[in-house]
């Protein structure tokens, strides 16, 4: 379930990005980048659904924690059950080890970047095609080292195609998109989360995402 890379180091800061699945021969993908080095040097990706992938996914990030002094940050896509998913793994957080993403607005343009009321990540007609394309300036910039050939291969398979109404990207037919998508999705991440403050070090998580959505 968990490709890894590299050995973490302390000092590291780590953003997770979790595309979700409720079974039926899909896939469940995360990519864990390093903000610090710019490369991705662990991927969960398995065919299973996001109830099984929450409990993994919470000892992980309390293991990076733990070797990094530093909490890392984590989205789930909010479609297909993430919602619920991101919520049990706020109230798993018990200790405070990682943060939730809070999703913002702008991300990708010029205009001003600001935190919603969401936690998680919306993908959608609006957000999708800005995360393909900066994933795509990303990679041509080589601005990101990537290691994971399961992810490679799924670039390869990336097509244009013809909707009723619009251009899309997407995954050929018979080949899947969740490493790409969870791969562009911690990409803009990047381009927002920074190292968290020393006041949040000691703050739940699990209280904030009561106060949010209980």
């Amino acid at each position: 379930m968990f490709r890894k890379y590299r050995g973490l180091k302390e000092g590291e800061f780590i953003l997770v990005f979790a595309d979700t699945s409720v079974g039926a021969g899909d896939y469940c993908a995360a990519q864990f980048l390093s903000k610090t080095k710019l490369d991705v040097p662990l991927v969960y990706h398995s065919k299973s659904t996001a109830t099984e992938m929450t409990p993994l996914l919470h000892l992980e990030l309390e293991r990076i924690s733990d070797i990094t002094g530093i909490q890392p940050v984590i989205a789930y896509e909010r479609n297909n059950g993430g919602a619920f998913e991101l919520d049990r793994l706020g109230r798993l957080n018990r200790n405070g080890k990682y943060l939730i993403y809070q999703m913002k607005t702008n991300t990708g343009t010029t205009k001003h970047i600001q935190d919603t009321v969401k936690y998680g990540w919306d993908t959608n007609s609006a957000t999708r095609p800005i995360m393909l394309q900066m994933l795509k300036e990303a990679i041509d910039k080589q601005l990101i080292k990537l290691y994971d050939k399961p992810t490679i291969n799924e670039m390869f398979s990336f097509v244009i195609k013809q909707t009723s109404t619009m251009w899309k990207a997407q995954a050929e037919v018979g080949a899947h998109d969740d490493l790409v998508m969870s791969l562009a999705g911690v990409w803009q991440m990047y381009q927002t989360e920074k190292e968290p403050e020393k006041e949040d070090l000691v703050q739940p998580v699990s209280g904030r995402l009561t106060k949010i959505w209980g």
